[in-house]
């Protein structure tokens, strides 16, 4: 009983500045990406799709979950979600983890001409398309093409047409990037991955046929979002960030 009284203080405690910040990404959205694991440490997981016909509306379930992997060293807090005075792992640079917390899905990208099922912009890459990942340079967590930028700052990047087959088709995730804080974390997609028991260093991926339904699926009007969390405290906030019921 005592427990039971004093969860929902210490969510209120930590919600008073964090769900104006994710909710406000939530209440505008009609299509969630929800991937879930069963701790913070744990590489793999499962994806659901939910949709909403108008923003006041229930969110419904689209097809089957499907599994997905995350980080290799499971899941951390992104600095977006503002946890800090949780004892839950914090996403920073480098850490193998992938953030926690909820962010827009803003564009995808690939290796190859604009498939005609996409309806998010989309960038190809090229042989000079790079992810910084250099916390010194004014380009940290931006997507650049070496070959078109003046200001060249960085020693450290992702050359992310020489990732090759993982990087066939991806979706940006909006984690740290407004405005982006130094050593937070930089570069998070959702790809393709490898195979079902290898964790990223810090993006979330699915098997390539699961990636083209998303992306066919996905729907810039909609204010696409990814909502990524363990489990457990997924349900925790869920009725706090008004999130879309999983079973």
């Amino acid at each position: 009983m005592r427990l039971n009284f004093i969860l929902p203080l210490l969510i209120l405690f930590v919600c008073s500045n964090v769900c104006s910040a994710q909710m406000s990404l939530i209440t505008k959205s009609r299509q969630a990406v929800v991937v879930t694991t069963k701790d913070w440490n744990t590489l793999q997981g499962k994806a659901r799709l939910f949709e909403r016909p108008n923003t006041k509306a229930q969110w419904k379930a689209v097809g089957v979950p499907f599994p997905v992997v995350v980080g290799r060293k499971g899941l951390g807090w992104s600095v977006d979600a503002r946890m800090k005075a949780e004892s839950n792992p914090q996403k920073i640079e480098g850490d193998g983890k992938a953030p926690a917390g909820i962010f827009n899905l803003t564009s995808a990208f690939g290796s190859g001409a604009k498939p005609d099922f996409v309806k998010l912009s989309y960038t190809r890459l090229e042989e000079g398309t790079e992810c910084v990942d250099d916390v010194k340079s004014t380009k940290y967590n931006q997507i650049v093409n070496r070959m078109q930028v003046g200001n060249f700052d960085w020693d450290s990047s992702e050359k992310m047409l020489a990732v090759g087959a993982q990087y066939d088709l991806g979706v940006f995730v909006a984690h740290n990037s407004n405005p982006s804080q130094k050593g937070k974390g930089s570069c998070i997609f959702l790809h393709i991955w490898k195979n079902d028991s290898t964790g990223t260093a810090g993006c979330t991926a699915m098997a390539r046929e699961n990636i083209e339904k998303s992306l066919q699926w996905l729907a810039p009007d909609k204010n696409p979002v990814l909502i990524q969390l363990p489990e457990t405290n997924y349900k925790v906030y869920q009725k706090w960030w008004k999130l879309p019921k999983i079973k």
